[in-house]
């Protein structure tokens, strides 16, 4: 039986990830939205379809897959894309989420997180117990993003990031703030008292 569902969200290059490594290897099972809206971008199926049908085969690499930075620059540059493409990708990467929700509910697991960025903007806080944010300040996701992402200009990374629901109002919702400004370790500190919390209530 579940004991916790938490919705794990942060704005891009926050450590999210980072985040949920973590707690899968404390024994948490994660449900991982990036990983799920990679697998029905895989060529021949019906979203990887509806993509290259309005995107076009630009957006394709030589194997067929698509190449997801060339899709970025695309809707990261262009409200109106961004959105189509959401339109395409949101509702199938949902239905997903929600049927490993089901599935884990029925096995012995003791807590279930779902790893997403887009979790308050989708709605998925409604299947959760507690949201749990990743918060770094804006200089630091800058730099974060901007070194991940070689060939991002400044004003290129500000506009992904601005692309996303502002931290504030992603704070409005957290029953639990995991700050991932400093060294791994300090975040790691966090998490081991989070952790201890919820094993002891």
């Amino acid at each position: 039986m579940v004991l916790l569902i938490v919705g794990l969200t942060g704005g891009i290059a926050s450590g999210k990830s980072t985040v949920s490594l973590l707690l899968k290897n404390k024994g948490a099972v994660i449900i991982d939205a990036d990983e799920i809206s990679r697998n029905i971008l895989i060529p021949g199926k019906p979203a990887w379809t509806k993509v290259i049908e309005h995107f076009g085969e630009k957006v394709l690499r030589d194997d067929k897959n698509i190449d997801r930075k060339k899709l970025a620059q695309i809707v990261f540059s262009d409200k109106k894309e961004l959105e189509l493409l959401n339109s395409i990708t949101h509702p199938i990467i949902i239905e997903e989420i929600k049927r490993q929700l089901e599935y884990y509910k029925k096995v012995d697991e003791e807590v279930v997180v779902i790893d997403a960025a887009l979790l308050l903007e989708l709605g998925l806080n409604s299947l959760v117990d507690e949201v749990w944010v990743v918060a770094v300040d804006e200089k630091t996701q800058l730099e974060r993003l901007m070194l991940r992402e070689k060939n991002l200009s400044r004003k290129e990374a500000l506009k992904r990031i601005k692309s996303q629901m502002p931290l504030q109002d992603k704070l409005k919702y957290a029953q639990r703030i995991i700050d991932n400004t400093g060294e791994i370790e300090r975040t790691k500190k966090q998490l081991d008292e989070i952790w201890r919390g919820i094993l002891k209530s």
